[in-house]
């Protein structure tokens, strides 16, 4: 299994936004709910309409840890996903795959994202994490609250978040960016 890494780059979050959005309005919000709620892609496929249109928070128990989890939807997201499902049954998946009743697969997810992350000329190794990655990482840089991080994302320490959202690797290139003896 490769190390992804979140997108750090605003400019390409908003190339990948806009290249899903002209594509396919469902590839488009599973972008947006990856990116600004921090879920598991494992938490993220398996929603139906009934589970976010008109909510505050996206409720359910995580699949990994089997742990309640209650996410806020913020306006911005809210008003995307109720745009998106007005037309859609309650009990359809949010990601209804084209060849079954069912949602798509994690393996289509990657696909999705990866393509599209190539399209735009982003390099970085890309994956389904990427999106929960690049959640923590701006929410970081924008919060700089380790501690809610951790907490939000359900990890043991400030140690393993650091990790997991690369900044230990941009502290310490920053910090010998200008070092010389």
């Amino acid at each position: 299994m490769e190390f992804v890494e979140p997108l750090r780059s605003i400019s390409d979050i908003e190339k990948v936004k806009d290249l899903l959005f002209k594509k396919k309005s469902r590839d488009f919000i599973l972008f947006e709910i990856g990116i600004n709620t921090g879920l598991r892609i494992s938490d993220i496929l398996p929603l139906k309409v009934k589970d976010v249109k008109d909510k505050d928070h996206i409720v359910l128990h995580e699949q990994k840890t089997k742990k309640f989890k209650q996410v806020f939807i913020m306006d911005i997201l809210r008003g995307e996903i109720n745009n998106y499902v007005k037309d859609l049954e309650t009990e359809q998946y949010l990601f209804e795959s084209n060849k079954c009743s069912n949602h798509i697969s994690r393996i289509q997810a990657y696909r999705i994202l990866n393509d599209a992350c190539k399209s735009v000329g982003i390099k970085e190794n890309i994956g389904t994490h990427t999106l929960r990655k690049t959640f923590g990482y701006h929410f970081y840089k924008k919060t700089k609250d380790l501690a809610l991080l951790q907490n939000i994302l359900n990890h043991s320490s400030p140690k393993v978040t650091m990790r997991y959202i690369g900044l230990n690797q941009d502290i310490i290139d920053d910090s010998l960016k200008n070092f010389h003896l």
